[in-house]
């Protein structure tokens, strides 16, 4: 009969213990690496698992860009007192006689104040007629009616002033200091001066979007951009909506990081290093720095060009594996971009489980201690 160390029996029953622990599945955050792995296309899965380098970091870098179209960027800004339709005018006219056509007894001119610009750009002004306003400025409108009228009355003097009705406004919307009805003046012909004259946006600027929208035609662009980029501080026309919203994209983190939930984007662009700051980082203890996968449904281009395959139809369900520990992975990961909808998984070291494990057995004690006590030594 042999007879073993006691330092052996101790051991042989924490493997013991602890093989039995792993059979009966410890609790965990989720699917480890290799479980992974498994399921990518080449194993029989239905996603393919493709490990980032600078390649696939710059073929998957291509982000959805914002910006107006030419028939925005090339209109040119309206003159601040052209007439158009729906504006509201003033007008006085003074007649050279004593007994004139529009005067009355109170004295030798006549005032027609609010008269409305209709849908065809066309006013209605007493003795002539149905007058074209709209295209002209003030004085070219004031012209026009007096060669009109100097036929019915001697030396008409006439005045024409402009009141920016509903033909001549924007519309102010979302996450705005002043949402409003705005008309267009001088100050505020373009998109820029319109947003300032509205207060600006309310907090977050340089996440925040600008949509512009025109008819059937809308674009998007950034509110910092509308400042900096010239051509993107685009001429207004009347009945424009500007719709100011807060960015809406987000992406998920789960597994071994310090925060498990849906996370808003904070800057314009998102790059994996500083989307896994933003959630706290790895945790020392657990966390498996050559374990962190972006899950993605990929457009069919960028899944062909990352792949390296021309057969592949329709999105692709991609799994990005990043390794910190990589010469450069730091770098990649820096590089790699983040996009609306992303999952972040991070992966559990192996000896998270073990740890697990040790700490079942032990409890509150030394794992020696606690086999000494499972043994009876």
């Amino acid at each position: 009969m042999h007879c073993f160390p006691i330092r052996w029996a101790r051991g042989a029953a924490l493997v013991a213990v602890c093989g039995a622990l792993a059979a009966c599945q410890l609790p965990k955050s989720g699917p480890n690496k290799t479980e992974i792995l498994a399921g990518s296309v080449e194993n029989g899965g239905n996603a393919f698992v493709v490990e980032v380098d600078d390649r696939v970091a710059r073929a998957t870098s291509k982000v959805p860009q914002f910006g107006f179209s030419s028939s925005f960027t090339s209109a040119q800004s309206l003159t601040a007192d052209t007439v158009r339709p729906g504006d509201v005018l003033g007008l006085t006219i003074w007649e050279n006689v004593d007994d004139g056509l529009l005067t009355g007894e109170v004295g030798s001119s006549t005032s027609l104040s609010e008269v409305q610009v209709d849908a065809d750009g066309f006013i209605f002004v007493p003795y002539a007629g149905r007058v074209r306003a709209s295209g002209n400025t003030p004085e070219q409108l004031r012209q026009v009616i007096t060669e009109k009228l100097q036929d019915q009355t001697p030396d008409p003097q006439v005045e024409v002033r402009r009141a920016a009705g509903n033909g001549a406004t924007v519309a102010l919307t979302g996450n705005i200091s002043a949402p409003g009805i705005y008309p267009i003046e001088l100050p505020t012909r373009t998109l820029s001066g319109m947003l300032s004259q509205a207060g600006g946006v309310v907090e977050g600027s340089d996440i925040a979007l600008v949509t512009l929208i025109r008819g059937n035609q809308k674009g998007t662009v950034w509110y910092d951009d509308v400042f900096s980029n010239p051509k993107l501080d685009v001429a207004l026309r009347g009945n424009d909506r500007i719709l100011v919203e807060a960015d809406s994209r987000s992406y998920i983190a789960l597994g071994a990081t310090g925060g498990q939930s849906r996370v808003a984007f904070d800057t314009q662009d998102l790059s994996a290093l500083e989307a896994l700051a933003q959630v706290g980082g790895l945790l020392s203890l657990s966390s498996d720095p050559t374990g962190i996968f972006i899950l993605r449904r990929e457009s069919q281009d960028i899944a062909r060009s990352v792949m390296g395959r021309s057969d592949l139809q329709g999105d692709q369900r991609m799994v990005y594996l990043l390794n910190l520990t990589a010469p450069n992975g730091l770098f990649i990961a820096r590089d790699f971009v983040i996009r609306d909808d992303d999952t972040i998984y991070v992966t559990e070291a192996p000896y998270a489980q073990w740890t697990k494990s040790i700490s079942l057995i032990a409890g509150g004690l030394t794992p020696l201690a606690n086999v000494a006590t499972l043994t009876g030594n």
